[in-house]
């Protein structure tokens, strides 16, 4: 997934309401979208390197929507908006092993009334969690903080194999060079509880790291995923 322009180049200062991030670029204070809902953990030292992509919508009020942060020497994704998107350029691309030569291709799959779930490639679906959690050495985590949605979905899942379909979860882990991943089940003990059901159920688990530049964000490699 390439960025429609060039990314501009900044220092976080602070983020605040959630929505918005303050940064320092050119010697100016830029107010700009913050588009994660976590709690984006590790992520938020004053003056981390961070890079914003300019938006010149009339109907936008911020101009600026946060994209990257550079923490512990690596370059995080977070903008969770562009996960499916980056997800999709994959699928549609041969990048992911599970899913080439797919014939059936659905974004936004109405699974019920009351669930959606990112994909439906032939009988898979697919469930997409966006992870940029790196608290030690080269090891993602997901969740960043406790998510009954996530475990709503994982249980639904579980349902959707008992209906005949192919349940999958992909964790896209936005951050650069990381070589595994687990669930942080000190941070959501009820979402683990429920991934080792969906385990024992069926339900496939994958974990996929980005190559991440100011330029492109585009799925790189499968990486193992661990349980602590």
């Amino acid at each position: 997934m390439k960025f429609i322009s060039s990314l501009i180049k900044g220092k976080l200062i602070k983020r605040y309401k959630r929505f918005f991030v303050d940064i320092k670029s050119n010697n100016q204070i830029i107010t700009a979208h913050c588009p994660n809902t976590g709690s984006m953990m590790g992520l938020l030292d004053k003056e981390n390197e961070v890079w914003l992509l300019k938006n010149n919508d009339p109907k936008r009020k911020l101009k600026y929507t946060l994209e990257i942060i550079k923490s512990k020497k690596k370059l995080i994704g977070v903008n969770t908006h562009r996960a499916n998107r980056i997800v999709e350029h994959g699928i549609k691309n041969s990048l992911i092993n599970e899913f080439k030569n797919i014939k059936l291709f659905k974004a936004e799959f109405k699974y019920s009334k009351s669930t959606r779930f990112d994909f439906l490639c032939d009988k898979n679906i697919i469930e997409v969690k966006n992870v940029t959690l790196n608290r030690k050495n080269n090891i993602a985590e997901f969740p960043d903080a406790i998510t009954t949605r996530g475990s709503k979905h994982l249980l639904a899942l579980v349902e959707a194999i008992k209906r005949g379909y192919k349940s999958n979860v992909l964790f896209l882990v936005q951050i650069q060079n990381i070589e595994f991943f687990k669930i942080a089940k000190d941070i959501d003990k009820e979402y683990y509880n429920n991934y080792k059901i969906a385990v024992e159920a069926g339900v496939k688990f994958l974990a996929y790291r980005c190559k991440i530049g100011p330029k492109e964000i585009k799925i790189e490699k499968k990486i193992k995923i661990i349980d602590e």
